[in-house]
């Protein structure tokens, strides 16, 4: 048996190695390759980090108990394999206490950690902010995505908003980005996001921001976060909700204050203030415009 020595030696070598490995890995590596992140700046909200490191944490134990099962099979197979001059069945054994333990006390082991693991920031991820700096409703509707920013009073009179239309690809098959719907958020403020459906199920998703919720007919959702990078980001609906559900896509700016509040004042200058749900019922009578089906004029 080597002694507690030999060991510290082996380990020593093993663990330089392992620091200088992940060393030089990029911040993209570091975060199992995921959106969401880039080289020189931080990830696209506070909650980015905590997923990825779920997600790659999770695979670095699923990939250690898999590479230990299939350790174990292989040296079975050379063990027990059956030598020159052998007849008959092996002898057979009706149990193993030891290793029934083992198999039965493991994954339940893996299966309660991975759950403890994933409801503990799952419910930080779901925490609402008390007193949001910016409060948003995002309504989906087949197949587009309509935004309200909401106002301080109750009743959204002092709300400002923008309805959106579906993709509308080219005859080669390419979006205008610049027309989709755009949600507009201020950077390193506490966004939070209600989430209403006018139909049917929908998801809401920006991908870089590693998180979706599911949007329902008499459920409201709501999620809060901080973004924390400026930029561009794609949005779409994550749940199959009709024939068009590909092009139910949107964008996502995280700007500065300034800029945000200068957004806000253009829309107010369009007009496009109250609650939005009533503009939205003015516009369901007159067929044809885009707040009864999020299409183009004509268009079913």
């Amino acid at each position: 048996m080597p002694s507690k020595r030999s060991l510290r030696w082996v380990a020593l070598p093993l663990g330089v190695v392992t620091a200088v490995a992940l060393a030089g890995c990029t911040t993209t590596e570091l975060n199992g390759y995921l959106p969401g992140f880039v080289e020189d700046g931080p990830a696209a909200t506070n909650q980015t980090e905590r997923v990825s490191s779920l997600w790659v944490n999770s695979w670095i134990v699923l990939l250690a108990v898999g590479i230990i099962t299939w350790g174990l099979m292989a040296w079975a197979a050379i063990a027990y394999r059956r030598r020159k001059g052998q007849t008959g069945l092996p002898v057979q054994m009706r149990y193993n206490m030891p290793i029934e333990i083992f198999y039965t006390i493991v994954p339940l082991i893996l299966v309660v950690g991975m759950f403890f693991f994933t409801a503990r920031d799952q419910a930080e991820i779901e925490a609402k902010w008390d007193d949001p700096d910016v409060e948003i409703t995002a309504i989906a509707k087949q197949w587009a995505w309509d935004f309200q920013y909401d106002g301080e009073e109750e009743d959204n009179s002092d709300a400002v908003w923008t309805m959106g239309i579906q993709a509308q690809p080219d005859a080669a098959g390419n979006i205008d980005q610049d027309a989709l719907p755009t949600l507009v958020l201020p950077v390193d403020k506490k966004v939070t996001i209600d989430l209403q459906s006018r139909d049917v199920i929908h998801s809401f998703w920006i991908i870089d921001f590693l998180y979706k919720k599911d949007m329902f007919i008499g459920r409201d959702n709501s999620w809060s976060f901080i973004p924390t990078r400026e930029g561009t980001y794609q949005g779409k609906c994550a749940e199959l909700c009709g024939e068009y559900h590909s092009m139910m896509l949107f964008n996502v700016k995280v700007v500065s204050q300034s800029e945000y509040d200068a957004y806000l004042e253009t829309l107010k200058e369009e007009g496009n203030t109250g609650d939005i749900t009533d503009a939205y019922d003015r516009l369901s009578n007159y067929p044809g415009k885009t707040g009864t089906t999020g299409t183009e004029e004509g268009e079913e």
